[in-house]
C-alpha cells in the first residue's frame, strides 16, 4: 500500500479554532478544528491561549502544540475525508464513552 507523504508548509490562524493549512504539493485546507476539541489531548486545545500557540513542527511537518497534541499531516490534507471521524470520536470523549470506532 502507497501511503502518501504530505508535508505542511505554513499555516495561518483565520478564526478562533480556525486554520488555514498549506501543503508542500500547493494544496491548502481551511479547517475548523472546535468540533474535534475535546478529550485528554485535545480538549485543552478549547482554551484559546493554547489553541494559538500552534507552531509548525520543522522535524515532521506537521502543527503541534505545546501539551503534545498533533495532526498526522496527511489527515490535515485529506481533512474532509477524516473530520466526522473526528468528530464522532470527540462526541464520545465528551460523554465519557470510550469505545473504539
Amino acid at each position: 500500500m502507497n501511503h502518501p507523504i504530505y508535508r505542511v508548509r505554513s499555516f495561518e490562524i483565520v478564526g478562533a479554532y480556525v486554520l488555514r493549512i498549506a501543503f508542500d504539493d500547493g494544496t491548502a485546507q481551511t479547517i475548523d478544528f472546535e468540533p474535534v476539541l475535546a478529550g485528554e489531548l485535545f480538549g485543552p486545545l478549547r482554551d484559546p491561549t493554547l489553541f494559538r500557540q500552534v507552531r509548525l513542527d520543522a522535524e515532521v511537518h506537521t502543527l503541534v502544540w505545546p501539551n503534545g497534541a498533533d495532526f498526522d499531516p496527511a489527515t490535515l490534507h485529506d481533512w474532509p475525508d477524516h473530520v466526522q471521524a473526528f468528530v464522532n470520536r470527540a462526541r464520545r470523549w465528551a460523554t465519557g464513552v470510550h469505545r473504539s470506532v
